[in-house]
């Protein structure tokens, strides 16, 4: 495994590959902070994207804390690596109301090709999440075609 790069890089890294994903782009998803091995994403209420009752769809929650995820696990690996989701684990512990939703990822333990993470998820600034997620990640290396 090659030395961590500067921070400045490693952001630059997670956003650019944010910025490929046709997902996060529809869901109108913003990166509000990255650090190392932790990162937090926010999206707002939009119709389209809730369940027949008004509240936010649980696909659309667990894709963002599966993004956020991901990039968590991504912002501790080697420029040279790609990551992918190998498996994932949400609870829905209350309905998604609100107006703005913040989804956080953080890595609780790395390893050189399998990262576990702890995603949670949370309606306008409240300190309770409504949802939480376990996910484990794996990373790519030497994979033509694949990079981010």
């Amino acid at each position: 495994m090659s030395q961590p790069e500067p921070d400045e890089a490693m952001v630059a890294r997670v956003q650019a590959s944010l910025q490929r994903q046709g997902m996060m782009a529809t869901l109108g998803v913003e990166l509000i902070s990255v650090e190392r091995g932790r990162v937090r994403m926010a999206l707002r209420h939009d119709e389209r994207f809730t369940q027949q009752h008004g509240f936010l769809h649980a696909g659309a929650v667990a894709s963002v804390l599966d993004s956020a995820c991901g990039y968590a696990a991504y912002s501790v690996m080697p420029p040279e690596a790609s990551v992918l989701t190998v498996t994932y684990t949400v609870n829905l512990l209350a309905p998604a109301a609100g107006q703005r939703f913040t989804m956080t990822g953080q890595v609780v333990r790395a390893g050189r090709t399998l990262v576990v993470c702890r995603g949670e998820a949370f309606a306008d600034g409240a300190d309770r999440p409504f949802a939480a997620m376990q996910a484990t990640m794996t990373a790519l290396y030497d994979r033509p075609g694949m990079s981010g």
